[in-house]
């Protein structure tokens, strides 16, 4: 009986998710999509994640890959049309986007060259944004902002946006991208970067908005990167507001 790994492409709600990865008692994207895969092929499928989201983080796009035992060879064809019936299986929060073969060795998790997430900010009560972004009461200077996020290009160890006790080797990470955009009575900030630690993501924009708020100048948020220490930093902004955007492999298109 041969192995065959396979890659999928998804996107969630988090909302009513404990985040992405399997957790006691607790409900998660990858314990609904691994139960689905597992009734769909008729064997135990176990998904391996591009990263972790925390509970209520979103994803507009996410990869995971899995191995299938299989007698003979599959056609591309049918695990193209499994889309729909996997999809049949989902609660209506996860949508499966594409199952596409890979070579046995392909990582979801550590293949990934550069991911991307946006953050979103509204500022005016809004039933339409609610669990999907966060609702700020308040004005900050975006200017101030962009001025602070620039420096975050500048630096590689960002020890004080990690979540402590974490298993990771290094908290280095090179940024290529962050930067905020005024949208429609709202705001929008994006960051890139080739990986991310625990809670980085919002843990910067709360360090950001204190810029924006001027609580710190742009020399004490430079040196609250260099301190390596997260209690310098400013608090994680709620998980409604961010989104897994992007996550780039050299062998997808």
């Amino acid at each position: 009986m041969n192995t065959q790994r396979y890659f999928i492409e998804l996107s969630y709600n988090g909302t009513d998710y404990h985040g992405w990865q399997v957790q006691p008692n607790a409900v998660t994207v990858q314990e609904c999509l691994d139960k689905a895969l597992s009734t769909y092929f008729r064997q135990t499928v176990i998904t391996l994640g591009c990263g972790r989201t925390d509970a209520g983080v979103h994803a507009t796009q996410f990869y995971a890959h899995f191995d299938i035992h299989q007698e003979g060879e599959v056609k591309p064809s049918t695990i193209g049309r499994s889309v729909t019936s996997i999809n049949s299986l989902l609660p209506y929060q996860i949508s499966v986007k594409r199952i596409f073969e890979v070579e046995n060795s392909a990582h979801a998790r550590f293949d990934a060259t550069e991911r991307a997430y946006n953050y979103h900010i509204h500022f005016h009560k809004d039933p339409f944004k609610l669990d999907r972004s966060w609702l700020y009461k308040g004005e900050l200077d975006v200017e101030a902002m962009n001025k602070a996020a620039a420096i975050l290009l500048k630096h590689t160890d960002f020890s004080c946006f990690s979540k402590s006790n974490t298993q990771t080797f290094t908290n280095n990470c090179k940024i290529t991208e962050a930067h905020f955009q005024i949208t429609e009575q709202s705001l929008l900030f994006t960051i890139r970067a080739d990986r991310f630690l625990r809670n980085m993501v919002r843990a910067i924009v709360g360090t950001l908005v204190r810029v924006g708020k001027n609580e710190i100048d742009l020399e004490q948020f430079k040196k609250i990167i260099e301190s390596k220490n997260r209690s310098n930093a400013g608090q994680s902004v709620p998980a409604c507001g961010l989104y897994l955007v992007s996550v780039i492999y050299p062998f997808v298109k």
